[in-house]
């Protein structure tokens, strides 16, 4: 009862409230499942630590060129052994998701080079990266070409047009492992893999380069371990478990790692340079904590897909699909129920939980962009965070939530501002 009032003060209603406890109660084993994934990559962090003989020194702060930095080398070997790869490159001066692709990118590609997308179109802020859209240091104006396959219309890998596709030219393959601002599934470890079996086999020195935003820990493997060349992602998504206030990771093949140093830095200089800027701590913790607060985020997404599927709405994955990451698309189809679900999960916020999330022209997209995140880190979606395009089919993006009571409220309240905006009613 103490529970339900404290629900009651956050202004959940009696109706919603039960709607969502008696969506909760059919899901209680699935979460089970999930905290085994969790305990297996927990265990596998903490061994990654052991190995690299992680001590209180890392978490030293240097500062100017970050000479002999042992707490970033170490961190950096942290990496590649939970990634089971060759090398990493974890620093606070990749700034984001889209810094950390553009960087692996333009760092292993060449004038006359080829880049191409067998799964699609790529997220909305690679568009300028890649130069589909024109934009100041595109990869198009370096004379890199781009071509992509569009996926099945069951959302598959269409693998005839895929072998057509690949060329001599063709140098980097990438793949988007979550959907963006698709409605289409996410990708699973497995399908990725089966995908890079395939085009390595038409063309094996290609290569392949796998978005893993969003995907981080909600398998016991990760792209890198079925033969990706490159895994990149952001520390304020879920490899950085809600401390990270900063950063992003490349892990692959030693080759592919240089390169991206020595663009992120200088020729010459490489990984050697690079100041942690006191950042160690939060890097090292947010690693060791995420997957936790990964398993968190998946009940939350999975909570999310059954309450909107009972009201019928489209949800993708559906409420009982193999989750592939933490993100949960819900289609609304009108301008207002992205807006009243956006507004909910702000209000959910214990960060300007006060503020009312409007659409604007966000940086780097075509379409105005509603976004609700109510964090402690500026933009941090492995934090409890919405969003979407104010575009048909009017889909919102839900994602994140370091604590699942957290993600829970959150679901409850976006459900209560769409029930008092008339977007739909339950019963």
């Amino acid at each position: 009862m103490e529970i339900r009032n404290m629900y009651k003060n956050l202004g959940i209603s009696d109706e919603v409230y039960n709607f969502a406890i008696e969506a909760e109660k059919d899901l209680l084993e699935r979460f089970s499942g999930i905290d085994e994934v969790a305990e297996y990559n927990q265990l596998k962090v903490i061994k990654a630590m052991q190995n690299n003989k992680v001590s209180i020194e890392c978490f030293n702060q240097s500062s100017g060129y970050g000479y002999d930095d042992y707490g970033r080398d170490t961190l950096e070997k942290v990496y590649a052994d939970v990634f089971k790869t060759e090398s990493a490159l974890v620093r606070p001066q990749i700034t984001c998701g889209t810094h950390a692709l553009a960087l692996a990118l333009m760092s292993n590609l060449r004038p006359g080079d080829e880049l191409y997308s067998p799964a699609g179109k790529p997220y909305d802020t690679l568009e300028e990266v890649i130069g589909i859209r024109p934009s100041k240091g595109s990869l198009a104006e370096y004379g890199i070409t781009y071509k992509q396959t569009d996926l099945l219309k069951d959302g598959s890998f269409d693998y005839e047009s895929i072998k057509k596709a690949i060329s001599e030219k063709t140098k980097l393959i990438t793949i988007q492992r979550s959907k963006g601002y698709q409605t289409r599934p996410s990708f699973t470890v497995k399908q990725i893999g089966e995908l890079i079996a395939f085009v390595k086999n038409i063309k094996p020195d290609v290569i392949v380069m796998v978005d893993n935003c969003y995907g981080e820990f909600v398998d016991i493997i990760e792209p890198s371990e079925v033969g990706a060349d490159m895994v990149v992602g952001s520390l304020i998504k879920n490899p950085g478990g809600g401390l990270a206030p900063i950063g992003g990771y490349i892990c692959g093949k030693e080759e592919c790692i240089e390169n991206a140093a020595y663009r992120l830095t200088s020729p010459g200089l490489g990984k050697e340079v690079g100041a942690s800027l006191g950042v160690m701590r939060s890097f090292y913790q947010g690693l060791f904590l995420a997957p936790g607060v990964v398993s968190s985020a998946l009940k939350g997404a999975i909570l999310a897909a059954n309450i909107y599927e009972k009201l019928g709405f489209a949800v993708v994955p559906d409420g009982k699909e193999e989750r592939a990451d933490i993100i949960q698309a819900v289609t609304f189809g009108t301008e207002e129920g992205v807006k009243a679900f956006c507004r909910g999960i702000q209000a959910a916020a214990p960060v300007d939980g006060h503020v009312v999330p409007e659409p604007w022209d966000m940086p780097g997209y075509d379409n105005q962009v509603i976004m609700a995140a109510g964090a402690f880190v500026q933009g941090s979606s492995i934090e409890l965070s919405a969003d979407g395009p104010i575009a048909p089919p009017y889909a919102v993006y839900f994602q994140g939530g370091l604590t699942y009571p957290h993600a829970k409220l959150g679901i409850m309240m976006s459900l209560q501002k769409i029930i008092e905006s008339g977007v739909a009613k339950l019963g």
